[in-house]
């Protein structure tokens, strides 16, 4: 028995999975009921994330269980399975241990699917003070302060400091800065007039701060351009081809003349890999943090280590820079890595990865998104049922799919969203604990 993470001894080999997001997920739910290996996933939550809809749960829209997960009812289904609740500490590749808070485990093989955290780019002052949005916890946190600051600027004489209140900046225009700021014009449009009907929501406004010069750099340009019109139909302010120098007592700087005080400040401007320590620098790609891995992703120098969804960077000659770290090439190389983990075990040869590009998509509020599969580029109300159908599809677990299409639903037909709740105050000297 190993000692504290109390996982029996086997026969079969053990593939040990780092990481409950999309990549790990995948793996688990197709190895979930073989007989082959016994296998072991770590996570320092215990559930799985949707991390497209973290921004609902910003703004209102969900509570935090129509999008999470409990990882035990993956694992549950297998008679060789097993979750553990632990922070990986240490990988030791040459007795292939991992160390974790709660003790250490020998492995076969070993999953790293360990995902994506913010990127700051090394601003240490911005780091400390933005909110950022990639986990629940985040998500929750970013919600108390927004309402919490529209109760200050309801109360305030000051109307400096309530322009400051009612200022919502976004840094980075990506799906998740453009979605976020989408949910957050339709609150001022038609929620929060009905909360606080003593307050001029004509001084609420809304950045998006954006260094490329369109929004939504990575879709198409039609995406682009009609995420834009949208945006600004709704009356978001873009400001593109611009950088944010720093962000501290509530004054934003940029390298333009641009200059806002605002008192909530989301950072969505960029991700980074999540490496576990342990592995030599050869084996992580520097600025990327993320591990070189070859077609069969594998990292690069071991045979038993694999790597998947954004925390691996596999060139091809259609992706040189690696895949995009989104959801899509996690669950397929998860899928992909399991039927190869099975072929080496029966001693057949491994398949390399091919990633196949469904599209992309990005919704803007009330029947408004944009879509690119291929060469189909649109926009608007049908991109919009595209993408909520698409959402659905991919939820974990039936009853997350029941109840966030029922509130989707409610929020359409009342324009309303349901979740405006403080249930746990803001105090930004505990946000840097949150992960």
């Amino acid at each position: 028995m190993e000692k504290t993470l109390n996982i029996p001894d086997t026969k079969e080999p053990r593939v040990v999975i780092v990481g409950g997001g999309f990549g790990g997920v995948s793996i688990a739910k197709e190895l979930v009921e073989r007989n082959d290996f016994q296998i072991v996933l770590l996570d320092r939550q215990n559930y799985h994330t949707f991390q497209p809809l973290l921004y609902q749960v910003s703004t209102s829209s969900l509570e935090p269980e129509s999008i999470a997960y409990p990882l035990r009812k993956i694992v549950k289904k297998g008679k060789n399975t097993f979750f553990r609740m632990a922070n990986v500490l240490n990988v030791n590749t040459d007795s292939k241990e991992v160390e974790t808070n709660i003790g250490t485990i020998t492995y076969d093989y070993l999953v790293i699917a360990t995902g994506a955290r913010t990127n700051f780019f090394g601003n240490r002052t911005i780091e400390q003070n933005a909110m950022r949005m990639k986990s629940v916890p985040q998500a929750l946190k970013l919600r108390s302060l927004m309402l919490e600051n529209l109760e200050q600027a309801v109360i305030t004489p000051d109307r400096e400091k309530r322009k400051e209140l009612l200022n919502f900046v976004i840094v980075g225009a990506g799906p998740t800065g453009v979605e976020l700021a989408g949910g957050l014009a339709e609150m001022r449009s038609g929620v929060l007039p009905r909360d606080y009907p003593d307050m001029d929501f004509r001084e609420m406004r809304i950045h998006i701060i954006e260094s490329a010069d369109r929004v939504l750099p990575p879709m198409s340009p039609k995406a682009s351009e009609n995420a834009e019109k949208f945006l600004r139909k709704l009356g978001v302010e873009i400001h593109l081809n611009t950088m944010v120098t720093n962000y501290e007592d509530n004054i934003v700087a940029t390298n333009t003349d641009l200059e806002l005080q605002s008192a909530t400040f989301v950072w969505s401007a960029g991700v980074t890999g999540s490496p576990l320590p342990g592995f030599t620098e050869e084996a992580v790609i520097p600025r990327a943090n993320r591990y070189k891995v070859n077609e069969f992703n594998q990292v690069e120098s071991f045979d038993d280590v694999f790597a998947i969804g954004d925390i691996a960077l596999m060139k091809t000659e259609d992706y040189e820079r690696g895949h995009p770290m989104v959801a899509q090439p996690a669950i397929q190389q998860g899928k992909h890595l399991a039927k190869n983990l099975l072929a080496k075990h029966n001693g057949k040869a491994m398949k390399p990865f091919k990633y196949f590009d469904k599209g992309s998509m990005a919704t803007i509020g009330r029947n408004k998104a944009v879509v690119d599969i291929g060469k189909l580029k649109f926009g608007g109300f049908l991109a919009w049922f595209v993408w909520m159908f698409i959402h659905l599809i991919f939820l974990v677990g039936f009853r997350n799919k029941i109840i966030t299409l029922f509130n989707w639903v409610y929020s359409y037909i009342n324009f309303d969203k349901a979740s405006r709740l403080i249930i746990t105050p803001f105090k930004a000297k505990e946000y840097k604990n949150v992960v």
